[in-house]
């Protein structure tokens, strides 16, 4: 089945400079792959048989890479909404993995399910910033696996690559050499869900919105008026519109 994202700004490449924005564009997905990117009224023209989803006025860009997956997911708690302490990372002392201990949850000491269903809640509300990579190291088998079972790119930690994260934001073997705020480049600091908050745009992107590319990608409500910025267009931070992976709609604002 075929499936054409619309939005008023579409950014293949952000973190290419020289990469043009299209305004009025369009992303067709077949499967798991990009098929086509380009000017909305051409591509529905060459596909009158997709599936539209009009994002109206947003950014449709590569979906972002969260460089502190390793405390977000190994070190800090995500509370299950019925603890009633909310939905923020609660963090944890040095002394180890304690659910929720600094809140006041009534939870016991870490164990793989307890840790495994946290890091699932963690991954869940990274979508909801566009989010499709996350960054290590990653230890523990719960984590791993439920890194693995989101879809959202698991990443090597600082270790597994000599001088970066894993590979640059691109995710391809270039070296990462932004730096990230509040913690080292290897993710092992203490950040934040949304990348956003603390990284530029060009610097936070995962990959690229390519034909014959996987379809990993998030629309972002436009933070810049035309005439400003990259090309007169910048998501907005605190969260996406919708986010895709693997040409599945896995979030989407209500």
């Amino acid at each position: 089945m075929l499936t054409l994202h619309r939005a008023a700004f579409v950014l293949p490449d952000p973190a290419d400079p020289t990469a043009p924005s299209i305004a009025d564009g369009a992303v067709v997905v077949r499967g798991e792959l990009v098929e086509a990117v380009g000017p909305y009224e051409e591509l529905a023209a060459a596909h009158p048989g997709a599936r539209v989803r009009d994002w109206g006025e947003a950014v449709l860009a590569p979906g972002l890479r969260n460089p502190y997956g390793h405390w977000l997911l190994e070190r800090a708690y995500h509370p299950d909404p019925r603890e009633e302490i909310g939905v923020e990372p609660v963090a944890d002392g040095p002394a180890g993995w304690s659910a929720g201990a600094a809140a006041g949850a009534a939870v016991g000491p870490a164990d793989e399910a307890r840790c495994g269903a946290s890091a699932r809640r963690g991954l869940q509300r990274m979508l909801g910033y566009g989010v499709t990579a996350v960054t290590g190291p990653f230890e523990r088998t719960s984590v791993r696996t439920a890194v693995a079972r989101s879809g959202i790119v698991g990443l090597p930690g600082p270790s597994a690559v000599a001088g970066g994260p894993g590979g640059g934001p691109r995710g391809d073997s270039d070296n990462d050499s932004s730096g990230d705020s509040g913690g080292d480049s290897g993710g092992s600091g203490v950040g934040p869900l949304d990348p956003l908050a603390v990284l530029p745009f060009a610097e936070a992107v995962y990959g690229r919105v390519a034909a014959g590319g996987r379809a990993d990608f998030a629309v972002f409500p436009v933070a810049v008026p035309p005439g400003a910025g990259r090309g007169g267009v910048e998501p907005a931070a605190g969260g996406c519109l919708a986010t895709v992976l693997g040409g599945r709609l896995v979030y989407r604002r209500r």
